[in-house]
């Protein structure tokens, strides 16, 4: 899934160029290339396909030329991720409807490759014995707010696939301790192993509505394309958490610890560096600091930046655009892009 436009890694993340198309690492490769390449390990690249928005369909292409144009699917409007799994589930299934499906976002980090492989290949085998909507939670490392959790019990009769109980939102600080302490929740990392038999079943129980609109006999004709353009405009816009995975009976997670991080945020991507200098700051441009402990700092690196007295900030300066904001308000940031765009300074998006 690739079609988000990042805006809580304004100013960096643009309507035009969101994250997922960018090299945010510094490894030369864009965070889509880098999944790309991770799930060749798991399928020939044949069987990868990707969803975005139909404004990125060409950076797609470009990022990407070894997929053919039917392996990019093109949203033509964005309705969040319940019908962008439906489209390229009826699409996959009108291929082949034994099939079993990884939904992967395109701009999250995996540092342990073998153990991300090994985790969704004991998924793939769950879901081709038994009808299973499975999801990854991954191992909490601290309290943290800005994920949604899974409560998860007993094993399945899979090893290492457990029921899932409950799926919460986004908590308290307060209570994100209670999870921790518990040692019974995970984080919810947005990936998912089904069958495509599963999880169109799953629409059709759930979210017929979605199904209703989005199945058809036209994918991987001709026709495919103006039926979307038709019928996708007219889905609701909602997450398959809410659609679909909180209401089914057949949940599952498998608990992982393979070095995930969703980079939903700067202090996200703080937080995988392991360049920080003995003060704890990251700095991506010629800088200068004193006395500044566990600072974000991103410019281009003919620009020299000069702090004094900063801590726990995130400052990101880029040719139009400077964000100086403190880590702890960073989820401020999506309010910030939305006032932008509402006193009318959409070219700063």
């Amino acid at each position: 899934m690739a079609g988000g436009i990042g805006s809580r890694f304004w100013p960096v993340s643009r309507t035009d160029n969101p994250k997922q198309f960018l090299d945010i690492l510094g490894l030369g490769k864009s965070l889509l290339q880098l999944t790309y390449e991770r799930f060749l390990d798991i399928c020939p690249k044949e069987n990868i396909y990707i969803v975005t928005n139909s404004s990125y369909a060409d950076l797609v292409h470009q990022q990407l030329p070894d997929l053919t144009s039917n392996q990019v699917l093109k949203e033509p409007a964005r309705k969040n991720t319940a019908p962008c799994i439906a489209y390229f589930s009826h699409k996959i299934n009108a291929i082949n409807p034994d099939a079993n499906i990884v939904v992967a976002p395109s701009d999250h980090i995996i540092l342990k490759q073998n153990e991300f492989v090994d985790i969704i290949n004991k998924g793939l085998n769950a879901t081709a014995k038994e009808d299973l909507l499975i999801t990854l939670g991954i191992q909490p490392s601290r309290p943290d707010t800005g994920y949604g959790y899974i409560n998860y019990g007993k094993q399945s009769g899979h090893e290492g696939v457990f029921e899932v109980l409950s799926f919460r939102e986004k908590p308290t600080l307060e209570v994100a301790k209670t999870f921790l302490e518990s040692g019974d929740f995970l984080w919810n990392s947005g990936m998912f192993i089904w069958s495509v038999k599963s999880i169109l079943s799953a629409f059709s129980k759930y979210l017929s509505e979605v199904n209703d609109l989005l199945k058809s006999d036209t994918y991987n004709t001709l026709k495919e394309k103006e039926f979307i353009e038709q019928s996708y405009k007219k889905c609701p816009s909602i997450s398959i958490d809410y659609g679909v995975m909180e209401k089914a009976n057949n949940v599952c997670v498998i608990p992982a610890d393979f070095g995930w991080s969703d980079l939903g945020t700067w202090s996200s991507l703080y937080d995988t560096r392991s360049d920080k200098d003995v003060n704890g700051n990251v700095t991506t441009s010629n800088s200068l600091l004193y006395d500044c402990k566990d600072n974000m700092i991103v410019s281009s690196k003919d620009k020299l930046i000069i702090a004094q007295d900063l801590n726990d900030y995130i400052v990101v300066d880029t040719d139009d655009a400077l964000l100086i904001i403190p880590k702890s308000k960073e989820q401020e940031i999506k309010q910030i892009t939305g006032d932008i765009k509402e006193k009318g300074k959409e070219q700063y998006l």
